[in-house]
C-alpha cells in the first residue's frame, strides 16, 4: 500500500466567489484554480443525489485549499467554538505573525490577538466570511 500524502484541504462554502476573495484576495493565498464537476460518478462518490460541484484551488504554499460550493446545498454544519466534537480549522504558518495580524484587513473576524501558548507557539484564530475557523502560527 502507498503512504498517502496531503494533496488539499476541503472547506465546503456556500459563496464560492466571496470565498475566494477572502482566501486570495484578504489572505493572499493563490494563485485560484477554478472547475466544475458533475455526473453520476461525482454524485455516487460524494453520496449527494444529482450533485454539481464548483472548486476552487488556492495555493497555500504546498497544499491547497479547496473551496467547493455544492448544488444541491446542505445544511449548516459550523461549528461555532474549536473544542466542539467535529469542529475543524485551517492551519496556515506565517513566519511573522505580529506583521501578519497589523496587516490583517480590519474586517476580518479575530478570536483575539496573537497569543503565545504554554509550548512557546504563537497562534491567531480568525473567521473567514462564512464563520470557518482558520488558525494562523508563527513557523
Amino acid at each position: 500500500m502507498s503512504r498517502p500524502t496531503a494533496h488539499h484541504f476541503g472547506v465546503t462554502v456556500t459563496d464560492l466567489d466571496r470565498m475566494v476573495e477572502f482566501y486570495r484576495d484578504s489572505l493572499g493565498l493563490g494563485p485560484c484554480n477554478r472547475f466544475t464537476v458533475s455526473g453520476t460518478a461525482f454524485a455516487e462518490a460524494v453520496d449527494v443525489a444529482g450533485a454539481t460541484g464548483r472548486f476552487a484551488h488556492v495555493d497555500a504554499g504546498g497544499a491547497r485549499i479547496e473551496l467547493v460550493e455544492y448544488d444541491p446545498e446542505g445544511a449548516d454544519a459550523a461549528a461555532e467554538r474549536v473544542n466542539q466534537p467535529g469542529a475543524k480549522h485551517l492551519g496556515l504558518a506565517v513566519d511573522d505573525l505580529d506583521t501578519f495580524y497589523a496587516d490583517l484587513d480590519p474586517s476580518v473576524a479575530t478570536l483575539s490577538e496573537p497569543q503565545t501558548t504554554e509550548s512557546g507557539t504563537r497562534i491567531l484564530f480568525v473567521r473567514d466570511p462564512e464563520g470557518n475557523l482558520v488558525e494562523f502560527l508563527e513557523a
